[in-house]
Parts: structure tokens; sequence; C-alpha cells
């Protein structure tokens, strides 16, 4: 038998018990169920894994070169770079008549999470709560408005689902690895980049690949409704293979499903600590900057979250926030983004 097959129910074991606390409280509702504070469940890896490859036909990367270096992102229409935000003006209030006050009248600031993603926002499966980088991030913006970081419904959603909910008004914000780019801006509106990651490779650790040169023929997953999955399905010569949730992903892969994964490198370092037989290789092929995903009209929810940032990373919080998080896997904290203003409502 080989290492990889043998390693398999060892490690698919520790990604269930991940998802423990996610599935096993109400595996059968959707995942569109609104959940209040960690002690909800539901969550898009209750999806069953999809087997089904994508077939297309490969094209040379786009916002990357084949030599594995990202390029920086162009522009949007409106001549400004795509993390340009709403200038805060000050330090965040709550005024009368605000979307804020709005929240703080409801109780409860809405959240689109990830339940599944390790360090960013998972279920921790002994507590059940859902914990991580980003939702550290959504716990600031909960305690400036409500006096408490607690005052939290948090809605579990797939990377597809992210536009949508904030489309129709179902949460507040959304917190959820959110790569800012210009597309996404003619829907809805973003805060200032709290966090800039890069996509990479998460292969076996036996394997020779290191950079996307090495992937010829080669199944590589990705979730959908993700620029990951746009920018795989554009790598000469790779067959990609789109999945629901960033776990599927893991799953497949410790299936031998897929011979990869792609993703941001946040997302995988979090693989790499599930998975002791991964490894994560390759320069960044992209640029991917998150910001909070703030709905197209609520351009005062847009200042608020933006001084919540300032403050945050003043304030040490956000250096704190990345030590708990993303430290041991990333190594030594970096300098914070710095933002960029000029966006008009």
């Amino acid at each position: 038998m080989s290492t990889r097959a043998a390693r398999r129910p060892i490690v698919t074991a520790l990604v269930a018990l991940a998802l423990v606390g996610t599935t096993a409280a109400c595996a059968p509702q959707p995942t569109t169920q609104l959940l209040t504070g960690a002690a909800g469940a539901g969550s898009a890896a209750q999806e069953s894994v999809r087997d089904s490859a994508q077939d297309s036909a490969p094209k040379a990367a786009a916002g990357a070169t084949t030599s594995g270096t990202a390029t920086a992102a162009e522009d949007c229409s409106d001549g400004l770079p795509p993390v340009a935000s709403i200038d805060p003006g000050g330090s965040p209030e709550v005024t009368s008549g605000s979307t804020m006050a709005e929240i703080r009248e409801r109780g409860t600031l809405r959240v689109g999470v990830s339940a599944d993603t390790l360090l960013m926002g998972s279920r921790n499966p002994f507590t059940g709560d859902i914990e991580g980088f980003d939702i550290d991030v959504a716990r600031q913006i909960a305690d400036a408005i409500l006096g408490d970081p607690e005052k939290i419904q948090y809605r579990v959603i797939t990377s597809g689902d992210r536009e949508a909910v904030l489309e129709d008004g179902d949460v507040d914000i959304v917190t959820r690895a959110f790569t800012i780019n210009c597309d996404r801006w003619e829907n809805i509106a973003f805060s200032a980049e709290y966090y800039h990651a890069g996509q990479k490779l998460l292969v076996p650790s036996t394997s020779k690949v290191e950079s996307i040169d090495d992937l010829d023929g080669q199944r590589v997953c990705a979730p959908e409704g993700t620029t990951t999955l746009e920018r795989l399905e554009q790598w000469e010569g790779v067959e990609a293979v789109p999945a629901a949730t960033h776990t599927t992903c893991l799953v497949l892969f410790q299936q031998g499903a897929v011979d990869a994964i792609t993703g941001d490198d946040t997302v995988l370092a979090g693989f790499a600590a599930q998975d002791p037989y991964a490894k994560v290789v390759g320069d960044a092929v992209s640029d991917e900057p998150y910001g909070v995903g703030i709905p197209a009209g609520n351009a005062d929810m847009v200042r608020f979250v933006n001084g919540v940032l300032e403050d945050m990373v003043a304030g040490g919080q956000w250096e704190e926030s990345y030590d708990r998080w993303l430290g041991d896997a990333l190594g030594a904290a970096p300098s914070a983004p710095e933002p960029v203003y000029g966006r008009t409502p």
C-alpha cells in the first residue's frame, strides 16, 4: 500500500472531526439557514463530494505568468484600483438613521462566514465556536457597533454565496476570505483591504511539484465561485476540478481524486495544518486582497468598517489576531495592508 493511501483513513478522520460541529446538529438543513452565534449548525461542507471534473480547453494563465509571478491588478472602469474604498473620515461613530443604528436596534450583526476554512473561519469541534482571522475582524465590527463582540448572527455560506447574500440583504457584511476585484464592485461594496493573500498550491509531501509549471496533465481542485477557480481554468495542460467548498477539495485530495489543490495561502496553510502529508509550494501566482463585503447601497457602513479596521491596526489587534491564527503557518506578521481611499458613493 502506498504511503498516501495508507494515510487517507487517518487524515480523513481528522477532517471529519473538524466538521463534527458543523454537520452533526442539523445536517439535513440547507446551507442558507441563519445561524445565531457560534452554537448554530449547518454548513456548505454538508454538501456531497462532487466527482465531476471540468474538461474545458486550457489557455494561458490570466493575471499571472507561467513562471508563477503575480501581476498587479488593473484599475477598474472608474480609473481607481480595485482596493480603493471610501475614506472613513474619522473615527467610527453610530449616527442616528444610519445602517449601524439599524443594526444596533436589531441587536445583532448578521455576518456571512465560512465554517470550514481552518485559521480563517472554521467551527471548533470541541467548543462549537466559529473562529479564525476573518471572525476576529467581524467581532471587532460587532464590538464597535453593539459594544459586544459576541452579538453576531453567523450565516455559514459557500464562496459562491458571498455576493448573493449581500445583494439579497440577508447579511450586513461578509468576512469570508473575500477578494476585492473590479467585477465584484459592480454588484457590492468593499472595505479597504485588511489582508493580502496569494494563490499557491497544496500537494502531497512526496510530490516533486514546485510550481504551476509542473502541473501538466494533473487534476487540480478549487472551490466554485472563486477567482481561484477562474484562474485555474486558464492554466495550460491542467484539469480543473471544481468543488462546492475548500473542505470538499481537501477530501478529494485525500481520496486521491485530485493531485493538488490551489487556493489562497491562508486557506492552504489551514489544510497543511490538518494534513501532515501535505505541503504548500510555489510562489504566489496572484494578488488576493481581502476586504469586508458590504451591500452596495450602504456607503455609511463602508466608512464605518474602514474606521474600525484602522483602529484594529493602530490598537495592535490586527497583529495579535495574525499571530494567533496565521503566525505558525505563515511566519512572522507582515505589516497590515495600507488602506487606499478615493472611491465615492
